[in-house]
């Protein structure tokens, strides 16, 4: 048995739900299927999660809304049209949208929670209304009938572990059952999401509730890439990846396929096939658990980059002797609500590299000053603009001279280096470099280990 989901792209349009109803009719045991809002038809389009933040901000300054949920309404009436599907459905949705707008309470931390979470839901509506129309046996089911009972983090909601009993009552559903993506409710009966393009999350979970043979995740690509195709011409596709192998690509930049929805697969042991709509037949990329090193030449898989992130160094005579130093500063983060990424050290100084996104004028300056009244240090500098680059590869382990060849790969192209960690595992290294070298830091890096 397998849950499928499909993302924004693969549900844009009438045509793309046409493809999603062919991949669903040529395997039986495809039976739970797992949706995300209409994303974009075109470069020029608009998600539709774009234009319910749209709505959210218009209602919340009490402007007029007429124009954005006219959009909205057009998105999904075109779809339905094309498709033949009641117009009394796209009715129901304007009911829906101005449900959002007379019950609005800016009081309530859940109420963009809400508005986000409409554009899945009415989606997974519309999706198993069209199944339906054309001969399956399918029908919507809300998260709550579901048993997608999640933590009270609005925007960042965590599944709750009794969740996944819950779930495991449907797995003998007669019927195709469409679940929207993205979000959950509290024990409250809040709607709260994931974090943004959490409907990656959403298929994890459910795959791990049913106790699912396979989760299949399909996109807009093959597959995973050994390197960022913007970047590279014609990358290798990955065949089989591990869910840490994975886990460190997503940390690093691969973005089809959303980090934390590893982990419900993950201690389910489920194996993750990402998968093209609009190339089906393709095997895709697997992610499991582990794979046969020997049938693997390249010990490295890929290489990812991210932007946007930053780097605090902090001096001080010492350092390395005054006990609870290290403790003081992270308070002052943990104060502050900021996580970091990084944190190498030498003897007399510390850096903490972090997401730039983090950080408003307002936040850095007093950032500064509480570390500065914290420790007294000798110097402190904060250098905007980063980005961090991963090579990953459970071969690493055993090819001596990788740090060394991509040191030497980066050295080449005049490429400094901010940092260099590996972990303990030696499965991954990373490079924090300047923000404008990273493309050819990508290329230099890729072109190195395969040809």
């Amino acid at each position: 048995m397998k849950v499928i989901k499909f993302g924004g792209s693969s549900v844009a349009s009438a045509t793309q739900l046409k493809k999603v109803l062919a991949i669903v009719k040529s395997d039986v045991t495809r039976r739970f299927v797992v949706v995300s809002a209409p994303g974009k038809r075109n470069n020029e389009d608009q998600k539709v999660t774009d234009l319910l933040i749209a709505y959210y901000e218009a209602v919340k300054v009490k402007t007029d809304t007429t124009e954005i949920t006219q959009a909205i309404l057009r998105r999904y009436g075109v779809m339905a049209e094309e498709l033949g599907i009641s117009e009394e459905l796209c009715q129901q949705f304007q009911a829906e949208l101005a449900e959002l707008k007379n019950n609005f309470d800016e009081s309530n931390p859940y109420m963009l929670d809400a508005f986000l979470a409409t554009g899945e839901n009415l989606n997974a509506q519309l999706i198993a209304n069209f199944f339906k129309n054309s001969g399956l046996d399918a029908r919507y089911i809300n998260p709550k009938e579901l048993g997608i009972q999640v933590s009270a983090q609005p925007h960042n909601a965590r599944i709750l572990e009794k969740s996944y009993e819950k779930i495991y009552q449907w797995r003998d559903s007669n019927d195709i059952l469409v679940i929207p993506g993205f979000f959950g409710f509290t024990e409250e009966g809040q709607i709260c999401t994931f974090s943004r393009g959490g409907s990656d999350i959403t298929g994890s979970i459910v795959a791990a509730g049913l106790k699912a043979d396979c989760y299949e995740n399909f996109t807009d690509v093959d597959g995973i890439f050994a390197a960022n195709p913007k970047y590279i011409h014609d990358p290798e596709l990955i065949d089989v990846l591990t869910y840490r192998e994975m886990r460190e690509l997503s940390y690093a930049g691969f973005k089809v396929f959303h980090d934390e929805a590893l982990m419900p697969s993950y201690h389910a042991k489920i194996p993750v096939v990402i998968k093209n709509t609009n190339n089906p037949n393709c095997t895709g990329t697997i992610i499991t658990e582990s794979y046969n090193k020997a049938k693997h030449h390249n010990e490295v898989v890929g290489v990812a980059s991210d932007g946007g992130f930053c780097s605090i160094t902090i001096a001080k005579y010492l350092l390395n002797r005054e006990i609870g130093i290290v403790r003081k500063i992270l308070q002052v983060f943990e104060d502050l609500d900021i996580s970091f990424e990084h944190m190498p050290s030498g003897i007399d100084d510390i850096s903490i590299v972090l997401r730039e996104e983090q950080l408003t004028p307002e936040i850095e300056k007093a950032l500064l000053e509480n570390i500065e009244n914290a420790i007294s240090p000798d110097l402190m500098e904060i250098e905007h603009d980063l980005s961090v680059l991963a090579l990953v590869g459970e071969g690493m382990r055993d090819r001596p001279g990788t740090t060394a060849e991509s040191a030497a790969a980066l050295a080449r192209k005049n490429i400094s280096l901010r940092m260099i960690s590996q972990g303990a595992d030696e499965r991954s290294i990373i490079f924090v470099i300047r923000g404008d070298q990273e493309r050819q830091a990508v290329r230099s890096i890729y072109y190195t280990f395969f040809d």
